[in-house]
């Protein structure tokens, strides 16, 4: 039987504890223990992290740690470690380092030797793959996709041929437009809108990038936190070759092979089906399949 402990002695390190993404109910006994019990707290916003622990009636030292600040912050947490400290350190919600700061300070903290440790929970990514209805035996997370709607297509066309569901965070403002250039990108993919999750709200809207896209060009954008998984597409190429690569591998082998052979050649190397390849070598040699 698996162990059942909350209440463990904590010593000087560093403690990285998720917190709940929206229902403070979530917040696990062995995050509260410990987030009652380490020196100080390292954390986003001290705002929205005091609103927690007032929650949870816990008075502890907050120091801000964010993008901005960290390179400035992390030798002060790292000082204190080495003093005999403990710090925890959390993200405005959910957990930390996943798509937030965090990660040089824990390398560091692990480079100089010192005790870390993780205090598991609450992930808006893991949450919206469990409710998206798609294919979760691989998936890829992909952060914050970029604010332009031509760098946005770059970055979606970039993980066209990637054979896995994609999550990715977008603000609710900006979820039309990205929904547009996402289906510009790959197509009408099987995509799920995940919002609110574990509010009172909760909502999870479900269809193709197409249908998703027309959907929030209509009713505009929604309110709240939002997290998109759209499905792997049906075909991949396992190479990562392009359209136009293949096609000039398939022009070279034909010059010295027969279609049968080129066709049978260049599935192999770029992972696509043998008869998309070998239905395309007939196009380029003009010969009738027959």
């Amino acid at each position: 039987m698996a162990e059942i402990r909350c209440d463990q002695k904590i010593v000087s390190g560093l403690y990285v504890v998720a917190t709940p993404i929206g229902n403070l109910a979530d917040i696990s006994s062995r995050a509260r223990h410990v987030l009652s019990n380490v020196d100080m707290i390292a954390c986003e916003d001290t705002r929205l992290t005091a609103k927690l622990l007032t929650a949870y009636l816990i008075k502890k030292p907050l120091l801000p740690y964010h993008e901005h600040n960290g390179a400035h912050q992390r030798p002060k947490l790292l000082a204190a470690i080495a003093e005999g400290k403990s710090v925890a350190l959390v993200s405005d919600a959910g957990t930390p380092l996943i798509s937030d700061p965090g990660f040089k300070l824990v390398a560091e903290a692990q480079d100089a030797g010192h005790f870390v440790t993780s205090i598991p929970g609450p992930c808006a990514a893991i949450t919206a793959l469990s409710l998206a209805g798609l294919p979760t035996d691989r998936f890829l997370f992909m952060g914050f996709p970029p604010v332009k709607s031509q760098a946005r297509q770059t970055w979606f066309t970039g993980e066209e041929h990637t054979p896995a569901s994609l999550v990715f965070y977008e603000s609710a403002k900006r979820l039309p437009d990205c929904l547009k250039d996402a289906y510009a990108s790959l197509g009408p993919r099987p995509a799920a809108v995940c919002r609110e999750l574990t509010k009172k709200f909760e909502e999870v809207r479900r269809g193709t990038l197409e249908e998703l896209s027309a959907h929030y060009a209509e009713a505009g954008s929604p309110k709240g936190e939002v997290v998109v998984v759209i499905g792997a597409g049906e075909k991949h190429k396992s190479s990562g070759t392009t359209e136009f690569e293949t096609e000039k591998l398939l022009k070279v082998s034909l010059e010295h092979m027969s279609v049968k052979s080129a066709a049978a050649f260049v599935a192999e190397l770029t992972g696509e089906r043998k008869k998309d390849i070998y239905n395309k070598a007939l196009e380029l040699t003009g010969a009738r399949d027959g």
